[in-house]
């Protein structure tokens, strides 16, 4: 006699049909997770490096200077003066009732040196035409290696270009510290750059914000100090926990043992304030913006 067993065959086509749609599911998840992870990622890209700071000379200045009647001040540098990686120091400023009234135009460009500054001055300061001018320039000299002697004349050069263009007052902010390591091989580089700060802004009689003295001066009270570590992964990590995590850069700092810096180079909270707070007394002082124009 012979038997027939039914739906055998149909029962492991259907498995398998099964199977192949558990598949497709886990690759349209993975698909997704990875399209997630590419949309976060560049998000944070734009936030931190492509995003222009707040108020840029291309929108504050583009039909000269600025209309509201107020003391016009430029903020020219690099990335800790752009703002959008580590505290917004400028920003801070902006925000202070003594200031209200001021424009603070933030002409800070990621990654630039004193040579990009000095090729851009007529477009991002003197076209502001400002009252003051606060130049904080030079880390990525310090980081590219770039002369000594170089750096000094674009720092004159720049000055000089300000001043026989505007009437503006104008400080050099000394280089913060390069990593919380005072003694790191950095920062024994950096010192040379401070000493040409220190000596162009006396030759050319301009302010000069003491910067690194109030950072030294809090970190040498500090027990360990992790040795300098900066590069672009430190960055982005820093300013995904910032953009994406919702974290302080305080916290960001902390997470990495540090203090005053989020990623040994830029401004945690509590290094922003510090700065604001220099820039804030030199503002305010004789030597600042005694108030707008008539």
């Amino acid at each position: 006699m012979r038997i027939t067993v039914l739906g055998t065959p149909g029962g492991e086509g259907q498995r398998r049909l099964v199977r192949r749609a558990a598949r497709r599911r886990i690759v349209i998840a993975l698909c997704a997770l990875a399209l997630a992870v590419l949309g976060a990622a560049g998000s944070v890209g734009y936030l931190t490096f492509l995003r222009p700071p707040a108020n840029p000379p291309a929108d504050a200045c583009a039909g000269g200077r600025p209309q509201g009647g107020g003391p016009v001040v430029v903020a020219a540098g690099a990335s800790m003066t752009q703002g959008t990686l580590g505290r917004d120091w400028v920003g801070d400023l902006r925000k202070r009732p003594a200031f209200r009234g001021y424009e603070f135009v933030n002409a800070g460009d990621n990654g630039n040196t004193s040579a990009d500054l000095r090729e851009r001055i007529d477009s991002d300061v003197v076209a502001c035409d400002p009252d003051a001018v606060i130049l904080l320039i030079g880390t990525n000299d310090v980081r590219d290696g770039v002369p000594l002697e170089e750096y000094r004349d674009n720092l004159t050069a720049i000055i000089e270009r300000v001043r026989s263009r505007t009437s503006a007052r104008v400080a050099l902010m000394s280089l913060p510290p390069l990593g919380e390591d005072l003694d790191s091989e950095i920062n024994h580089r950096l010192r040379g750059y401070n000493a040409a700060i220190e000596e162009v802004a006396t030759r050319t009689g301009v302010g000069h914000v003491p910067v690194n003295e109030r950072f030294t001066a809090h970190l040498r009270n500090q027990g360990h100090r992790p040795a300098y570590d900066f590069g672009f992964a430190t960055a982005f990590w820093a300013a995904a926990k910032y953009y994406l995590l919702g974290r302080s850069w305080d916290e960001v700092a902390r997470d990495n043992g540090l203090r005053l810096f989020v990623d040994h180079v830029h401004l945690s909270d509590r290094g922003g304030a510090v700065v604001t707070g220099l820039v804030a007394r030199w503002l305010s002082c004789a030597g600042g913006v005694a108030g707008g124009r008539p």
